[in-house]
């Protein structure tokens, strides 16, 4: 047992695993949402990604959402490029387990969504979320421009405020910026600075394939304030 628990914080990352050149055979349209999971995205369009623990759940959370153009799974935040799904499990990537999201903003704020990811899951639980541990399954959010970084980052102080009254711990969620733009899109990756590599098609859109699928959130019941993303 001694050497099956699960690590409570990132490791070097000079002690990652190799990963890999090759990149995820990804393609096809999103079965719920009939677009291309991968870039090119649709013009005008904006996109982040948010952690949420198993993101099986965390993906569904958002293709319900209106205004959400497109959604898919992956893995971001961590040192191991390519890496797969039990490479990820095993905490010897730093990434975390997230959801791609690319909405139009002309139908949907950033602020509904990160009201949605809040709301969605308990982002107090540091590396795990419910029964699932270990740091690929801790609460982030990864954001693409400056505008989205500043929200994000009021947002968790506001939000924190209302958990803190409800009796709850302090926010764990780690908000990042990776940077503005789509790579180009090779087969599994997007973004800048912090890139996005598609997870296994069998993993994409995985609740609508399996819809009585494992979902392991766990929401704290607390609602996000009014005036989520600005100062108060």
């Amino acid at each position: 047992m001694l050497f099956s628990r699960k690590p409570d914080a990132l490791i070097p990352a000079e002690d990652t695993l190799p990963g890999r050149d090759q990149l995820m055979p990804v393609h096809g349209v999103h079965p719920v949402l009939a677009r291309p999971i991968v870039p090119p995205f649709p013009e005008g369009s904006q996109h982040a990604s948010f952690g949420m623990g198993c993101f099986w759940g965390a993906e569904r959370t958002f293709w319900t959402a209106p205004g959400v153009l497109v959604t898919a799974v992956g893995y971001q935040g961590g040192e191991t490029p390519n890496p797969t799904y039990r490479e990820v499990c095993s905490d010897r990537t730093n990434h975390a387990e997230v959801v791609l999201v690319v909405w139009d903003p002309a139908q949907v704020s950033f602020e509904q969504l990160l009201r949605r990811f809040w709301e969605g899951h308990d982002p107090t639980q540091g590396m795990r979320q419910g029964n699932d541990m270990g740091t690929s399954y801790r609460s982030a959010i990864y954001t693409t421009t400056d505008e989205q970084l500043e929200q994000a980052e009021m947002s968790k102080v506001n939000y924190g405020k209302s958990l803190a009254a409800a009796g709850h711990g302090p926010i764990t969620t780690e908000i990042r910026n990776g940077g503005p733009g789509e790579a180009a899109f090779g087969g599994a990756l997007v973004g800048g600075e912090i890139p996005f590599f598609y997870a296994e098609p069998d993993h994409q859109a995985y609740l609508h394939k399996v819809p009585n699928g494992y979902c392991g959130h766990g929401e704290t019941g607390v609602s996000c304030p009014v005036g989520l993303v600005t100062a108060s």
